[in-house]
């Protein structure tokens, strides 16, 4: 999987969300949404004209933003430099040849190379530009009609492309990383067991990756080309689980307005994952038994049953034997789900897999944030192996983003991880900050002398002319990435205003970059008005 694919599909996971194909906002495509992957002033000079051509355009300074907006917006046509930090065209040009209906690439560059341009177009890019930009060219090529060209047989990436995907081949499957005996030993049993059609019960405390290990074994299995959809059954109350996963028909209650499909028909062909099994009430463990026993299920209001071939996965971080003998779980449910076993180890348990997990989500988080690359210093890896990790991997995920964040490139220290927030130190110039603070401790100015932060970010954000509103986001920049810690609150206003910044403030394009919705800026901008800033 290339890089760019690779990214999207960490981030999405991470979250706990699927991974879409780019082809499915294909249709909410339009060539006249525009999106620029390249640097602020290289390309917003031209915004005005084309904003008065009737085309919305969007900018986007990383690889995170271009994502964000491809996936929410789908642009007909992607202009992008070959290179910014943290992010090669080639990443994106990759992705457009794996999915014919990605958006259109056009290189931009500022001091471009007959070899480079051969080469980029050679790897899928529509066409290859030198700077400065024409607004004519730009809407010359907006309009150009999207050839229909067939899909290559071999992948720019070389080899050459099968015509379907083998079954089993694991090919989607999510990255587990480790080494560890205890996962090499789990890993090995899941591969045995995926080709089959048995039921594998996934155990282990939360934040293990148990959603994420029962993906892996989907997309092992022969069913890989089949949905993959899974339920929370601690999120709904038993009548609305009910009809989440059997469906319902018209009339069955009040608000069914329509026959809707539940889960499981959903999951026809492929696998069903039953996540928090263990919260399922009594009732609706009966009613899933006969499921699992027949492979039938009964819509609510229904008269007839409706044959399913589904694999089904279901995960627990509770001890279900335990449960069995309190009566709060059904036993023969539990027989019927425990075919395959398979317990998930700690991250306590994993020795020398934390320092390996700590490293890859450092990375990823270099990689979307675009900062400069950083390591762990070895006072850092020894309080990493000593920790306790009751959050396991989802608590060292978020550990390893804040550290990226609060590193500024510099080597990761144990400081960095901020477990204690009223024990936060300065990283950056630690022995000059008492120089400005007064004798009875308070801070005379920021660590480079100047005024507080406060005092440079009162300007307007509305105007997108208004030049103190780019400079803000400058020194926003400026003051972030400097290697000084600060208030998460007082980082989220800097990447706010960046963001204005880079958009000429305008919120649409801002509130895209930021992966928020325009509503939550347009609060936000609000919270800082009554804080005494001046935000028009």
């Amino acid at each position: 999987m290339n890089r760019c694919a690779r990214f999207c599909k960490e981030e999405r996971l991470s979250q706990g969300l699927p991974y879409p194909a780019f082809g499915a906002i294909h249709a909410g495509m339009s060539t006249q949404r525009l999106l620029f992957l390249a640097p602020a002033q290289a390309v917003t000079r031209i915004f005005p004209q084309l904003r008065d051509a009737g085309f919305e355009v969007a900018l986007a300074e990383n690889l995170k933003g271009a994502t964000v907006f491809v996936r929410k917006s789908g642009p007909g046509l992607i202009f992008a430099r070959p290179s910014l930090p943290g992010f090669q065209v080639e990443d994106l040009l990759a992705v457009s040849a794996d999915d014919a209906d990605f958006p259109p690439v056009i290189v931009i560059s500022e001091r471009g190379t007959a070899d480079e341009a051969r080469r980029l177009m050679g790897l899928g890019a529509r066409d290859y530009w030198l700077e400065p930009l024409s607004f004519d060219k730009i809407v010359a090529a907006a309009r150009e009609p999207r050839p229909a060209v067939p899909v290559p047989s071999c992948s720019t990436l070389g080899g050459h492309r099968p015509e379907s995907r083998p079954s089993g081949s694991g090919r989607n499957a999510p990255r587990i990383v480790g080494s560890h005996p205890a996962m090499r030993r789990v890993m090995a049993l899941a591969r045995q067991v995926a080709p089959s059609r048995a039921t594998v019960l996934l155990s282990g405390e939360s934040g293990t990756g148990k959603e994420m290990f029962a993906r892996t074994l989907h997309a092992w299995s022969d069913r890989a080309d089949g949905p993959f959809v899974a339920v929370n059954c601690a999120a709904l109350p038993e009548h609305l689980l009910e009809s989440e996963l059997f469906g319902h028909e018209k009339g069955a209650f009040t608000g069914a307005i329509a026959r809707k499909p539940g889960r499981f028909e959903l999951a026809d062909g492929g696998t069903i994952l039953l996540d928090e099994i263990s919260e399922m009430e009594l009732g609706l463990q009966a009613k899933l038994l006969r499921v699992l026993q027949e492979s039938e299920i009964d819509r609510v209001g229904g008269t007839e049953s409706v044959r399913v071939n589904v694999r089904v996965i279901a995960t627990t971080n509770r001890n279900l034997e335990e449960w069995v003998r309190e009566g709060k779980f059904r036993q023969d449910l539990f027989f019927r789900l425990n075919v395959i076993p398979l317990r998930l180890p700690s991250l306590r348990e994993r020795g020398e897999d934390v320092l390996e997990l700590a490293r890859f989500f450092m990375n990823m988080y270099v990689r979307e944030y675009a900062l400069p690359s950083t390591e762990l210093s070895p006072e850092a890896s020894r309080w990493l192996l000593d920790y306790d990790w009751p959050g396991n991997v989802r608590e060292l995920q978020n550990l390893m983003e804040r550290a990226v964040l609060l590193a500024g490139g510099k080597a990761i220290l144990p400081g960095h991880f901020l477990l204690d927030p009223d024990a936060w130190p300065l990283f950056a110039g630690e022995e000059s900050d008492c120089a400005g603070q007064s004798e009875d401790g308070s801070q005379a100015g920021n660590l480079d002398g100047s005024a507080g932060i406060e005092a440079e970010t009162d300007v307007p954000v509305s105007d997108a002319d208004n030049p103190r509103l780019r400079e803000e986001g400058e020194k926003a920049s400026e003051t972030l990435f400097s290697g000084a810690v600060i208030p998460l609150h007082e980082m989220e206003r800097i990447m706010i205003m960046k963001g204005l910044s880079a958009t000429d403030g305008n919120r649409t394009q801002a509130a895209e970059l930021l992966g928020i919705s325009v509503r939550t800026l347009r609060n936000k901008l609000n919270e800082y008005r009554g804080m005494g800033l001046e935000i028009d």
